[in-house]
């Protein structure tokens, strides 16, 4: 579970970039930083409701505010992409996740050949590594992955299967950061190549798990795992 703090209602005007949003806030337009590289068309339309977290320390950004929260009908959609890691770990300090189980240490941003993962759960029997990715769009109870091309997440891919090809265990984790996900879907129109290499990499012993979360103004945590269909 991660605590949200304290949020601000607003209403969501407009995205000038992939890491920029304006809101309005008691009638004024507010610079939001978007924690998130994915296009979420389906969720940032003009009008909707939003929630933004106060940065504490931002003397040094641009934006005093983090876009954290999206209203999706009924639903409530996390849009934080640096949340998975902490849920992920969380997760498995609390040991609800069997799969994932049976370490004793948890390390967090690890270098694994060409790229930098999430999490590496280690004993004496051995080294799981996991990357974690966030997912927020959902389309008919169907989680979809990526929403934007990914160099970056087929890079990971290749580095888990080098992994699991030196002996260790490797997992792609996907966090689906709402509650109305009942499966996870490679999205092909968004990124065929990554697609394609999530199947050579499950082909060859990387794991590949998927979670939906539950989400409210104050939290969110994992709450259940689903299946992965590629």
């Amino acid at each position: 579970m991660v605590k949200l703090g304290e949020l601000e209602r607003a209403k969501f005007v407009a995205r000038p970039n992939r890491f920029a949003a304006i809101v309005e806030m008691s009638g004024t337009p507010v610079s939001v930083h978007v924690p998130n590289s994915g296009r979420m068309t389906e969720l940032l339309k003009p009008g909707a409701a939003v929630y933004a977290a106060p940065v504490v320390a931002a003397a040094a950004r641009k934006t005093l505010y983090d876009l954290t929260l999206v209203e999706h009908g009924e639903e409530l959609v996390s849009v934080d992409s640096r949340l998975p890691p902490r849920l992920v770990a969380e997760t498995v300090e609390r040991g609800r996740a069997v799969e994932l189980g049976g370490y004793d240490t948890i390390h967090r941003e690890v270098r694994l050949g060409e790229s930098r993962v999430d999490l590496l759960l280690s004993c004496e029997a051995g080294r799981l590594y996991i990357e974690t990715k966030s997912v927020n769009k959902v389309d008919d109870g169907a989680a979809l992955f990526p929403d934007a091309a990914t160099v970056r997440g087929t890079k990971h891919l290749r580095s888990l299967l080098a992994a699991v090809k030196s002996g260790h265990r490797a997992a792609v984790v996907f966090v689906i950061q709402r509650g109305d996900a009942e499966l996870l879907i490679p999205d092909e129109e968004s990124d065929p190549h990554f697609c394609e290499t999530l199947r050579r990499a499950v082909d060859g012993g990387v794991e590949a798990l998927a979670y939906r979360c539950s989400v409210s103004r104050s939290e969110i945590a994992i709450h259940g795992r689903v299946p992965v269909v590629l």
